[in-house]
């Protein structure tokens, strides 16, 4: 995802300390109660090894859009995005993002309280107050000016975001914001594709929805097309307050 993609970073309000880190294609935005750079950095570059040693044994694991089962003696983090992709009904690293982002996390948590891990659009967070991440969706006049709040308090949890009109990830769908709130990040991408790969038209939201209804640990899910909107489940949809610079506030 382009400078440019990533302007949603931005409409950042937050309480906690941000920081950013990133090695190879991940960039990854934390927020915590206190600057963990470092051990950030440190579990950024071990997931980043597993995988890495991973795909190094099973090249097909990187290429494949449908299920894929994994060799024996795979890392957790390979094993969870195989399960999430079997679960959606798509290849294993449609949840790489959100892997990564809760690996991060899940790591940090040792050391914080709170923390966000945002992932190119893909978030995993353990929060103790309500929040609301803002939605970027390109070029709809809905980008930026709808946020989902997030009240899910002392769980971790993800919520992930597909597109077929913004970034680079692979979908076969045109929707400008799939957005999914699930019980893992993991699961919350994979399904934010397989959701998104289903809406070419307006017409096709509600199935979509009624679609994602149907995923064992999907809690809501949210879907834009143009000026078209459609929102199942645990997805409560606030205004974004403009602040004083033009930009969007979302904390």
């Amino acid at each position: 995802m382009s400078a440019e993609e990533r302007t949603y970073r931005r409409w950042l309000n937050s309480d906690l300390r941000s920081f950013q880190v990133s090695a190879g294609e991940s960039d990854l935005l934390i927020s915590a109660e206190r600057p963990l750079r470092s051990e950030a950095e440190r579990a950024l570059r071990l997931v980043r090894s597993q995988l890495e040693s991973y795909l190094a044994r099973d090249p097909e694991f990187a290429r494949a859009l449908q299920p894929r089962e994994v060799l024996p003696e795979a890392p957790p983090i390979v094993v969870e995005m195989a399960q999430a992709g079997r679960a959606c009904g798509v290849g294993p690293m449609a949840a790489v993002a959100g892997a990564v982002a809760q690996e991060v996390g899940t790591a940090l948590l040792a050391r914080t309280g709170q923390v966000l891990v945002e992932n190119g659009g893909d978030i995993f967070i353990h929060t103790r107050v309500p929040r609301t991440a803002a939605i970027f969706a390109g070029a709809s006049p809905l980008s930026g000016r709808l946020g989902v709040r997030l009240s899910r308090l002392d769980h971790p949890f993800g919520v992930c975001t597909s597109a077929g009109t913004v970034g680079p990830s692979l979908s076969f769908g045109r929707a400008d914001a799939v957005v999914v709130v699930a019980v893992s990040a993991v699961l919350a991408d994979a399904a934010a594709t397989s959701v998104a790969n289903r809406i070419r038209a307006p017409s096709e939201v509600s199935a979509a929805l009624d679609y994602a209804s149907t995923i064992s640990g999907v809690l809501g899910a949210l879907a834009i097309i143009g000026e078209h909107l459609g929102a199942w489940g645990e997805v409560e949809l606030v205004e974004l307050e403009r602040a004083a610079d033009g930009t969007e506030g979302a904390c």
